[in-house]
């Protein structure tokens, strides 16, 4: 991974002070309620029944996988499942120098931008399997900032997101040690969820488990469009194993697909372009920055 970003720590944390204005500005077009024309699947609605609203068929997964001999080269992955069978219908890929390190708190700045790109060419030729729901490998309301990526990623796409983590960063006073001890107190052993209350008493997520006893929950959190109970009964849903099928799959074919590319990989340098100077790419990414946040909430507006 490249460390140019460390060759000026003043202007490393004047980005970041930019990063924050831009996460405050798009949360304030954050909805965490359900805002969509489908209805959430279940297995009693499987069966039929009164509700006209129109079927959830098509749940998109992101993810983003990284090459192990150059962890800056990596692959954006969007692929979209059959909400009833949770088959692969379709798949989009893009192979990316990542340049800006990674930051906890900022991955939405690092990793947004391809996954937007994979969005729009989809939606820019009317792909008739272009998803309804987002499943993002990473966080929602579950941030530091209350604006994870599968937050950032909903308001910018304007898609139902639903936030899946594997790790929990330290937020309202939670954090992963204790809640992996909660998870194994006898009377919460065989819970399948636990909710996931800080401090404040405000709920940010759920810890799910896909079998009772394990220690390693997944972290489930409002992206965006859509409430904290739809997320949780259409991740138990997309759910054969410990992380669900969306973003399961994502990872395993991005991580086959930049194998098998890797030896005649044509790299999209994303990000920024190759400015050693942090000042001009400072300059070049805000302005593009705001021209595509700006160009989403007209599209959001109208």
């Amino acid at each position: 991974m490249e460390d140019s970003f460390q060759e000026d720590g003043d202007a490393s944390i004047s980005y970041q002070q930019e990063w924050i204005k831009t996460q405050d500005l798009l949360k304030k077009k954050l909805v965490l309620e359900d805002d969509f024309g489908w209805k959430v699947p279940s297995k009693e609605s499987s069966l039929g029944g009164s509700d006209n609203k129109e079927k959830l068929k098509y749940i998109g997964g992101v993810d983003i996988s990284f090459l192990k001999e150059d962890p800056s080269l990596a692959c954006g992955a969007v692929v979209v499942l059959d909400a009833d069978t949770l088959k692969v219908v379709h798949e989009e890929f893009d192979i990316v120098r990542l340049q800006v390190p990674y930051i906890p708190g900022f991955l939405a700045f690092r990793e947004a931008p391809i996954l937007l790109g994979l969005l729009e060419k989809m939606k820019s030729n009317a792909h008739p399997f272009y998803p309804q729901l987002l499943m993002v490998d990473g966080n929602g309301l579950l941030h530091p900032r209350g604006f994870g990526l599968a937050c950032h990623l909903g308001v910018l796409a304007n898609l139902p997101t639903i936030g899946i983590g594997k790790n929990l960063h330290h937020v309202d006073e939670l954090s992963q040690s204790e809640v992996r001890r909660h998870l194994e107190t006898s009377e919460n052993y065989d819970k399948e969820l636990i909710p996931l209350i800080g401090e404040s008493r405000k709920v940010w997520g759920v810890a799910m488990r896909s079998t009772p006893g394990s220690s390693k929950p997944i972290y489930i959190s409002v992206g965006h469009r859509i409430s904290l109970d739809s997320a949780v009964k259409v991740t138990k849903l997309c759910s054969k194993f410990r992380v669900p099928e969306p973003t399961r799959q994502a990872d395993i074919r991005s991580k086959v697909f930049l194998r098998q590319q890797k030896g005649s990989i044509h790299v999209t340098n994303c990000n920024r372009p190759f400015y050693r100077s942090f000042g001009k790419y400072q300059e070049v990414m805000s302005t593009c920055f705001v021209f595509f946040v700006v160009s989403q909430m007209v599209e959001i507006l109208s």
